[in-house]
């Protein structure tokens, strides 16, 4: 079960992660001892739930058959199943990166491929 995941990261975060060659997690991640992301349908709901109001956000794409086996999906909100990367993300792994804009509302407006 791969294709594409997609992890919500703040900017400032993934600049880092540019200048590194690799992403190590956010806070949430390095606390799990895994890196979260989610599906395309899965996406909406957990913007609403961990980013509602956060501006500066991405949205990056990520190749999941790119990660091998260090690629899980596990149990977690409501029963479904979650990709969860146990290692690092090679930047090469990356589809593309786009900005979530932050809408009057408070939600976020993502990306038509979505």
């Amino acid at each position: 079960m791969s294709g594409i995941i997609y992890k919500i990261v703040p900017d400032v975060l993934w600049q880092a992660a540019r200048q590194a060659g690799v992403f190590e997690g956010a806070a949430v991640d390095l606390a799990d001892g895994f890196i979260h992301f989610s599906t395309a349908s899965q996406l909406q709901e957990t913007a609403a739930r961990h980013f509602a109001g956060q501006q500066g956000l991405l949205l990056v794409a990520v190749d999941g058959a790119l990660l091998g086996a260090d690629l899980v999906y596990e149990i977690s909100r409501g029963g479904a199943l979650f990709p969860h990367l146990y290692a690092h993300l090679p930047l090469s792994a990356v589809l593309f990166e786009a900005p979530l804009p932050l809408l009057a509302d408070g939600t976020h407006q993502f990306p038509e491929i979505v």
